[in-house]
């Protein structure tokens, strides 16, 4: 199974509209195969369209796994192979989320995170295995050639970034404390 991948919770629907558990620590290990506590809960509103966030990612000791999905608008969302000695090293894979389908992207810790807004007043919320420490920030630059993400943006567009995400390291000058755990970055499976 590819250590990125997209999980989506049933719903139960009716006339009304749904309910969906979104997680259950008590389910997620027998439905997901992933043995994860999810510590901390996190959430962002971006109100322009094509806000990027990213390439972030926590160092150990703190590094953390993420299940990321969007409450309300749509997302390109990525995840960036940092695991040194990975064949995958530098590879990425991104998906679309929006709030109509419910979908979460499960990104295990060793990978960069990062997504661009598709919509104005995007919400999004994701969950953390480890507690934010911030002497173990971090991130690469979200335009890197040497990773090549296809961002979709159109040509004449450039992303609205914070000043921390604009001033992030080029990867060449990152030395990746992420050890390869002998899974490769494998395509998405919806």
């Amino acid at each position: 199974m590819p250590p990125v991948r997209v999980i989506t919770p049933r719903r139960f629907g009716d006339d009304r509209g749904w309910f969906c558990e979104t997680h259950s620590d008590r389910n997620f290990t027998r439905d997901t195969g992933l043995e994860i506590r999810f510590v901390q809960d996190n959430q962002s509103l971006s109100h322009p369209v094509h806000t990027l966030r990213g390439i972030h990612f926590q160092r150990p000791p703190h590094a953390q796994a993420k299940l990321v999905r969007c409450l309300k608008g749509r997302i390109f969302d990525v995840a960036v192979d940092l695991r040194r000695g990975s064949p995958t090293y530098a590879g990425w894979v991104g998906v679309e989320l929006d709030a109509a389908s419910g979908r979460q992207l499960f990104i295990p810790a060793g990978f960069g995170h990062g997504f661009v807004t598709l919509e104005p007043d995007t919400e999004v919320f994701y969950k953390v295995d480890d507690f934010y420490a911030a002497d173990c920030d971090g991130g690469v630059r979200w335009d890197d050639p040497a990773i090549g993400v296809d961002w979709g943006l159109p040509a004449d567009v450039a992303p609205a970034l914070s000043p921390k995400d604009a001033a992030l390291p080029a990867l060449a000058e990152f030395d990746s404390p992420f050890d390869y755990d002998g899974v490769p970055l494998g395509p998405i499976e919806a």
